[in-house]
């Protein structure tokens, strides 16, 4: 017990953790005042010309599907071809659609709560990534390149025990202001939406959709802080982090990615780890390669799923972590 409160006091005294909070705050603050002074509060009259545009929008969408179906059945309307319709005239059925239009949709300068909401989290969730792990990597790796870990282990002389307290505390540290600053974040925006915009729908099928991505997103953010923490710990120092994350970045995802589209790879996308944090985050991810056709007939729509990337995403941060900690073990650390 003596450990994590030495490690919570060590972590919080960091200027650099106390850097990216106060950067934390400001971002989130720049953000806020920004939808403040370009949103206003509608009025009756613009709401409600709004929703005329919304259901005129819907109902040209139902003559579009209606066209679509009789002339599928083999009606002759002037002007209208067969080829002027997709072959499943399901595309456009209004009532197939993920989304309808909604009055907020022709509301100009006005911000809605319920359909900015999930943009607003992605952005937070991407800053607490970062967050993450940077304050990870530099967390152990100031220490083990300023010689910090040697005399913590002339105190507590057990090099696991000490790594798993450092790597435990700072994984509660970053959830902790994550959740934090996850209530601001969004509380302040729900409050826009209310004095200086529009709430929006805000269902139970909203909530339940945006605490989901939110759960996913906090995975990401201590995948992440793992993620820095293994990498300093294997390259004693934070810049073995920053550099493997740059040259993954350049090598694989631009460089590995060019060459098999050369190559003619089909689904290329199912190799990267930018393809596999969309999935996870969002909960599928889906892309186009070379049409493929099995007893179900041919597609060229691939789909991977958020359990799939989840199993990478664990056996990659899980694999570099057990590395680390074996290294640690073994190591000289003088």
């Amino acid at each position: 017990m003596n450990l994590v409160r030495a490690e919570l006091e060590r972590l919080a005294s960091r200027r650099f953790v106390q850097l990216m909070i106060v950067l934390l705050v400001l971002a989130f603050g720049v953000t806020a005042t920004t939808t403040v002074i370009s949103s206003h509060r509608p009025s009756d009259a613009e709401v409600q010309e709004a929703r005329t545009q919304a259901a005129q929008e819907i109902r040209a969408m139902e003559l579009e599907y209606e066209r679509c179906v009789a002339v599928r059945r083999g009606a002759t309307l002037p002007g209208e071809e067969p080829e002027d319709y997709p072959a499943e005239c399901s595309v456009l059925d209004p009532g197939q659609r993920d989304r309808l239009p909604v009055a907020a949709d022709h509301l100009s300068g006005v911000f809605t709560f319920a359909d900015e909401a999930r943009g607003l989290l992605y952005f937070l969730v991407a800053f607490l990534v970062l967050f993450g792990f940077l304050v990870g990597a530099s967390y152990i790796g100031a220490d083990l390149n300023s010689g910090g870990v040697v005399n913590l282990l002339l105190w507590r002389p057990r090099r696991l025990t000490v790594l798993t307290a450092k790597l435990g505390t700072l994984l509660g540290a970053v959830l902790l202001l994550s959740l934090v600053a996850s209530a601001g974040y969004l509380g302040t925006f729900w409050l826009i939406g209310q004095s200086a915009g529009l709430p929006g729908n805000l269902d139970g099928e909203f909530w339940q959709s945006l605490a989901t991505r939110h759960g996913r997103g906090l995975v990401l953010v201590l995948l992440a802080t793992v993620l820095g923490f293994a990498l300093a710990t294997l390259g004693r120092h934070t810049a073995a982090a920053l550099g493997t994350v740059a040259a993954y970045a350049v090598v694989w995802e631009l460089g590995a990615r060019l060459v098999m589209e050369l190559v003619d790879v089909r689904q290329v996308d199912r190799w990267m780890l930018s393809s596999h944090l969309i999935a996870w985050l969002t909960g599928r991810y889906a892309f186009w390669g070379e049409m493929v056709c099995g007893p179900d007939g041919c597609t060229g729509e691939f789909v991977l799923t958020a359990r799939t990337a989840l199993v990478v995403l664990l056996g990659l941060t899980g694999g570099l972590c057990l590395a680390a900690f074996a290294a640690f073990r073994r190591r000289d650390l003088i």
